[in-house]
């Protein structure tokens, strides 16, 4: 369901194996934990503990981490959301989608790599990872910019985020408190642009106009690494400072 978003009050509870601080902020409960040998960040992110959630990127191996949470937290999940098509980041999408019969959102240009990541990676990497076997799930829907989801008692805004792949989008949780920003914005760095797909005006288009314009105290929670805020980024980020290097990253994620 796609609507207009609500407001909400309360306490905000960041619980993890070890990614966050308990900070306050709105009610609701995250979670995550790094998956794999990328160390992708997975979350799952609900009202409340007891309640249904949805899980954001189930990367490499992510299925038993999520299982655990989902159990330690009594969450139902009902979406999966992706941030976009990189193997990192989809490995597990169809299983865990498959197990619960709940359908995976991802942006329509970011779509194909479901089932065909080789395509998200150079040809050396694609010779790596191209005897790996995905497969769209049974339900897929897709994202568009500026879209709210309504999903488990929650509305997370989307927006079409471009230039580490076509598809990338980040997501934000009421008030502009929260980002999950996929690999779009890392703390003191930003996505690498020359994957298939990748293009560095665009990925510095996109950090201007969907981070930047976010106020100071916006917490981002990344595809990799730890937890970062816009206001930090702001004044410690090189690829955010007013001149911006060259040329974007081509090392890392």
């Amino acid at each position: 369901m796609v609507r207009s978003p609500a407001t909400r009050t309360g306490t905000l509870r960041l619980h993890s194996h070890w990614l966050f601080d308990e900070i306050q902020l709105r009610q609701m409960l995250i979670a995550g934990f790094p998956a794999g040998a990328f160390q992708t960040n997975c979350y799952v992110v609900a009202p409340a503990a007891g309640a249904e959630c949805v899980i954001v990127d189930p990367g490499q191996d992510a299925a038993a981490g999520v299982d655990e949470l989902l159990r330690e937290h009594r969450l139902k999940p009902v979406a999966v959301l992706l941030t976009h098509g990189h193997l990192d980041h989809v490995w597990s999408v169809a299983p865990v989608c498959g197990a619960r019969g709940i359908p995976a959102w991802i942006h329509p240009e970011d779509r194909h790599l479901l089932s065909d990541p080789a395509k998200g990676w150079s040809d050396t990497s694609a010779e790596i990872f191209g005897g790996i076997t995905l497969s769209e799930p049974d339900d897929v829907e897709e994202l568009s910019d500026g879209a709210v989801l309504s999903l488990a008692g929650l509305e997370l805004v989307v927006d079409h985020t471009p230039g580490h792949t076509r598809g990338s989008v980040s997501f934000r949780l009421p008030g502009d408190e929260i980002m999950f920003s996929g690999d779009l914005l890392f703390a003191g760095s930003i996505g690498r642009t020359d994957l298939p797909g990748g293009d560095y005006p665009t990925i510095l288009r996109s950090l201007a106009d969907k981070c930047l314009s976010l106020p100071d105290a916006t917490v981002v929670l990344p595809g990799h690494g730890p937890k970062t805020t816009i206001g930090h980024e702001r004044l410690a980020n090189p690829y955010l400072r007013d001149i911006a290097p060259p040329a974007g990253p081509t090392r890392g994620i």
